[in-house]
């Protein structure tokens, strides 16, 4: 019993952190990272996409990629690391999978993911 008030404990701490915009597999996002360089602090910016999330609530980890210099990175992020400073939606992605591992093999063009476009259908019939 001990264990499970322990990590009911756990739990409710975490639960004090930040809100992050909802997010999916296929969306650009910017993540802001605290690193820590001996008693300095700064952000580092990891923007990619997203090509997999998994888990849910506190044991939620995302995959995001990103190409720098040619060469794919990828890095798994747990949402309730608090070394997470932010996180930001650049785009939103139109994708029919749960899980882009093709985006691995593709290059240039092939490799993009197609943009959502939201349609605001009151603001188009106001306008006639």
């Amino acid at each position: 019993m001990k264990e499970l008030e322990a990590v009911k404990f756990v739990q409710g701490q975490l639960l004090n952190k930040p809100e992050f915009p909802a997010f999916k597999t296929g969306d650009t996002i910017i993540v802001k990272y605290r690193i820590v360089e001996g008693d300095k602090t700064r952000e580092q910016d990891f923007r990619g996409d997203v090509i997999q999330v998994k888990g849910h609530g506190l044991t939620r980890t995302f995959t995001i990629r990103k190409m720098s210099h040619g060469v794919g990175v990828e890095r798994i992020f747990a949402i309730s690391n608090p070394n997470i400073a932010g996180i930001s939606v650049v785009k939103r992605g139109r994708v029919r999978r749960a899980r882009l591992y093709y985006l691995r093999g593709l290059v240039g063009k092939k490799a993009r993911i197609k943009e959502l476009k939201f349609f605001n259908t009151k603001a188009n019939d106001s306008q006639n």
